[in-house]
């Protein structure tokens, strides 16, 4: 099924600030909330629609990467979400929860009418750079990374009690998570809600804390993480890996991996967008005379043709030898720039025989209008 434009879910505009796509949202959620429909499957898949504009829109890494490449740059990729989204109503209710307020007539808050309201601990995100060769660029490559970051404490398996220890609900919230007050003003009763105090907003204590993890139940850990990078990735470039963060307390939701792209100099290759340029230097008499000639690839190398009289300044296109686009389905061209190289010390001999040439009509220089400078010939180039 196509997905909507995030932004006309939210009936935004694409200049809007994160203020306004958080009213955006909490509107739309408040118009489609299963409370408020209930049984109704087209308003819950409109809530989750709305939740999922939210979660990219008001990160600034995924609304930029939206807003450059669409839903393509945030789908799944080899299992890895590039800002993928895949959470169910529950999992909206404890990541966005906090945005809707205290309203009446929802079981005094969105979401307690679905039984808690009880927070679900998620793991921070990690950024990491990653530097890449033009060859891993052109194909993609996957990195094996060695990451300090917070993991889930084996001895408790997570949960943060000593020996698979029990938990007891919180004699504070009696285990939803919250606490509501309730103060009289000249308005008349005010209710509101807030995180309880004593758990912390998860609704229950632990009798006997694991001692490994000192019942946080995430232990700081070197972890190597597998990552697939995509082909065509570009300098400066982030991608999001979803669940390769740092792990939730006490079995909270994972972070997400943040991957900045460094691209790697070549020794001989400049990458301009999806092209390559390249400087090739050839000597005179094979100017004059024609030869063939080995130019490298990101594949190896390349044989071209050099034609008879060719002149500095001239370019040739090996066509599909560039890179490919995040995006794109073609490559690029690799684009060889000829320089005729010029002794710079000469023998006896060899002056005399220069000197005979320089008399000769047909070495002396005869401009054309296609005589032009290496950037007007690309200019030319890139407006064919």
């Amino acid at each position: 099924m196509t997905k909507r434009d995030y932004y006309e879910v939210l009936e935004v505009g694409k200049d809007a600030g994160a203020d306004e796509i958080k009213k955006a949202y909490r509107k739309q959620a408040l118009k489609y909330h299963p409370d408020k429909n209930p049984g109704n499957k087209e308003a819950e898949e409109k809530f989750k629609e709305a939740a999922e504009a939210y979660e990219v829109l008001s990160n600034p890494e995924k609304k930029q990467k939206y807003d450059r490449f669409g839903h393509a740059g945030l789908g799944n990729q080899g299992g890895a979400g590039y800002g993928g989204f895949s959470m169910n109503i529950e999992d909206i209710f404890s990541q966005f929860g906090d945005i809707f307020g205290n309203f009446g007539g929802f079981g005094g808050g969105f979401g307690q009418s679905r039984g808690s309201s009880r927070r679900v601990n998620r793991g921070s995100n990690l950024r990491i750079r990653v530097k890449l060769t033009l060859e891993e660029i052109s194909s993609g490559v996957e990195k094996k990374i060695k990451v300090d970051k917070y993991t889930k404490c084996q001895p408790c398996n997570g949960s943060g009690a000593r020996d698979g220890g029990s938990f007891s609900t919180c004699s504070t919230c009696r285990g939803t998570g919250h606490v509501t007050r309730v103060t009289n003003t000249f308005l008349g009763q005010m209710q509101t809600s807030s995180t309880c105090p004593a758990c912390g907003g998860e609704g229950q204590t632990i009798a006997n804390k694991c001692e490994h993890c000192a019942g946080h139940g995430i232990v700081k850990e070197n972890e190597v993480i597998s990552i697939d990078i995509p082909a065509g990735v570009e300098e400066g470039m982030q991608l999001s890996f979803s669940g390769k963060g740092n792990a939730g307390a006490r079995g909270g939701i994972p972070g997400d991996l943040i991957v900045l792209i460094e691209e790697l100099p070549h020794p001989h290759l400049v990458r301009d967008g999806r092209n390559l340029l390249y400087d090739h230097y050839i000597s005179f008499p094979d100017a004059v005379m024609g030869t063939t000639s080995e130019v490298p690839t990101l594949e190896g190398k390349a044989r071209i043709k050099i034609p008879e009289g060719t002149q500095g300044g001239k370019v040739f296109r090996l066509k599909g030898k560039g890179l490919p686009g995040v995006n794109h389905y073609s490559r690029g061209d690799l684009l060889v720039n000829v320089n005729v190289w010029t002794p710079q010390s000469l023998t006896k001999e060899e002056k005399k025989l220069m000197d005979q040439l320089r008399q000769s009509a047909n070495f002396n220089p005869k401009p054309t209008a296609r005589d032009k400078s290496f950037f007007e010939r690309m200019k030319e180039y890139f407006q064919e």
